[in-house]
This record gives C-alpha cells, sequence and structure tokens, in this order.
C-alpha cells in the first residue's frame, strides 16, 4: 500500500465487494455474479498500470470502473 492507486482501488473495489454481498443476500439478486468481474478484474489492471507509471491511463480506466458500476450494477445512491 504504497501508491494513490493502491488506496483508490482498494477502496472501488471494498465498495464493490459491499455490494455484491448486499446483493446477494436479497431473496431475489437482481443481477448475476459475472456481472461483478468486469470492475473487480478492471481494478487490478488499473492499479498495476497506475503502479508502473501510467497515470493517464489508470486515472481512464478508474472512471470506466466507476461508470460501469453506476450504469450498469446501479447501486442505491443516497445522501
Amino acid at each position: 500500500m504504497e501508491t494513490p492507486f493502491d488506496w483508490l482501488t482498494l477502496m472501488v473495489f471494498t465498495g464493490l465487494v459491499v455490494l455484491l454481498l448486499q446483493r446477494s443476500a436479497a431473496e431475489n439478486p437482481v443481477d448475476k455474479l459475472w456481472q461483478y468481474a468486469p470492475p473487480a478484474i478492471g481494478c487490478a489492471v488499473v492499479n498495476y498500470l497506475g503502479n508502473e507509471g501510467y497515470v493517464v491511463v489508470a486515472i481512464a480506466g478508474l472512471v470506466a470502473v466507476i461508470a460501469y458500476i453506476y450504469y450498469v450494477l446501479r447501486p442505491k445512491i443516497s445522501f
């Protein structure tokens, strides 16, 4: 846990896991398990790219992962 990408991808991945656990505990799950694979793999790729110095590509990838989670998995966000 040395770079900002380690922490950023950990936060996104943790949120993804919490969303998966909440939805899998529901009586009628609204999504499939495979839908969580692309953002999980994306977090790993973004972390690797960020750690290797490809900062712009890693930031774009992180935005893409968050967009996928928001538009495909549709978490309920309330403030």
